[in-house]
């Protein structure tokens, strides 16, 4: 849902800040976003997944599949229009909705207060903790004290980034501190460094990291939390409700007869049933 803004604001302040939080954030500021009469008018909605981050969105044998990609195919069936997605890289994806170039984000991500101020978000589809993924075996680490010092791996414009404060204050309770941050366009990349010794660890949602360990337990192994539990949802333009209504009609119909908690169960192997309605901000 929208964040409230006080009634006293002009439009024209609603505008500039979100114009400023886009810039905070790294993105472009807004052209004018499809409202629902034009996608019903024109005939289809525009929308972009990530083409990389299991077990929400990925390839397979050429076929995008995964927890948000199986949500979609079932919107899909929900709308009156046809639904046109591109599949990029994570990076392109939040200045795309926010230029207008898509109506919608239909990927992980997770909802921040800069997220919030920049544009409009769904209910949450997932809840999640951050968590640190090693090598198979390391000796050097047995626990977050010892990721003191420790070159580490995230990706690019990730919300990752924003919760590695709160593994700072985890390590200085220790006596340690926060290593070199390595950015990645993406985690596949940080995958393979890792695996390389590139870097000590990696940083990533519980969810994308248990997948990732389960599917290569002799290279990786899964360590402990790092941060507070945050929420994922959605995202369309700032201001664009009608459509952000589509998606929340959809998505809060799934949670009420059971299919989306039946895909968290395929996925992600457990459910998030008390997820508040709201895209609460818990970072």
């Amino acid at each position: 849902m929208a964040s409230k803004i006080d009634s006293g604001l002009t439009r024209r302040h609603m505008l500039m800040g979100a114009a400023s939080a886009a810039a905070a954030i790294g993105l472009p500021r807004s052209g004018r976003a499809e409202t629902l009469a034009g996608i019903t008018k024109r005939g289809f909605m525009t929308v972009a997944t990530e083409d990389d981050y299991r077990p929400f969105e990925f390839m397979k044998d050429g076929v995008a599949t995964g927890y948000d990609q199986e949500l979609l195919e079932m919107l899909k069936k929900k709308v009156g229009f046809e639904v046109r997605q591109d599949i990029i890289p994570w990076t392109g994806i939040l200045p795309g909705v926010s230029s207008g170039k898509y109506d919608a984000a239909v990927t992980a991500i997770l909802v921040t207060p800069e997220r919030i101020q920049a544009l409009d978000f769904t209910s949450p589809v997932a809840a999640s903790v951050d968590f640190y993924l090693k090598r198979k075996g390391d000796p050097k680490i047995t626990s977050i004290k010892d990721l003191s010092g420790k070159p580490l791996g995230v990706e690019a414009g990730s919300a990752m980034l924003k919760l590695l404060p709160q593994l700072e204050d985890m390590l200085k309770a220790t006596g340690g501190t926060l290593g070199k941050i390595v950015t990645y366009q993406g985690y596949p990349e940080a995958y393979q460094d890792l695996s390389i010794g590139r870097i000590d660890f990696v940083v990533n949602t519980f969810l994308s990291l248990a997948t990732v360990a389960k599917e290569k337990p002799t290279v990786f192994e899964l360590g402990e939390a790092i941060s507070k539990p945050t929420y994922i949802a959605w995202a369309v333009q700032k201001g664009n409700t009608e459509l952000l209504k589509v998606f929340n009609d959809f998505l809060l119909g799934a949670r009420k007869d059971g299919s989306m908690y039946a895909l968290q169960k395929k996925w992600f192997d457990t459910t998030f049933e008390s997820m508040s309605v709201e895209p609460v901000a818990n970072i």
